[in-house]
């Protein structure tokens, strides 16, 4: 008996299908959710949420938010979430190479802006770092 799963991020829905496991990064640890888990709800960190289905397993990137286990589903309202295998490498390497030349010009005492421009360089060396480890192909 599968566990229904939807991620949904501010902008879309990211995905939406059964699972056998879905493995989360919330902000005490890593979690693995089975059918039938207990009540849960957690927020998320920056990381990588696994869904696995039989022999497949579909990875995406998470930048915080909150999860909501229930014993026949699991909601992921992410601040954003993306599909490895959507990510645009060019576009992820961009953003990242602007975050850190613009933290070089900021001052820390601008903190909002600091604190923007550290996430935004966090963000895309997670995106990078998925494309790597999780995509078949990550040319």
């Amino acid at each position: 008996m599968p566990i229904h799963v939807e991620i949904t991020s501010q902008d879309r829905s990211i995905y939406s299908g059964d699972a056998d496991i879905v493995v989360v990064p919330g902000t005490l640890g890593e979690m693995g959710i089975l059918p039938n888990h207990s009540p849960l709800l957690s927020t998320l960190k920056f990381g990588v949420i696994r869904v696995r289905s039989k022999a497949d397993e579909k990875v995406f990137t998470v930048a915080g938010g909150i999860v909501e286990v229930q014993p026949d589903q699991v909601t992921i309202l992410a601040d954003s979430a993306e599909n490895v295998d959507e990510i645009d490498v060019t576009r992820a390497e961009a953003a990242r190479k602007r975050a850190e030349e613009l933290l070089q010009k900021t001052i820390p005492q601008d903190t909002d802006t600091y604190l923007s421009l550290q996430a935004a360089l966090k963000r895309s060396n997670l995106r990078l770092d998925s494309v790597r480890k999780y995509r078949k192909s990550h040319i």
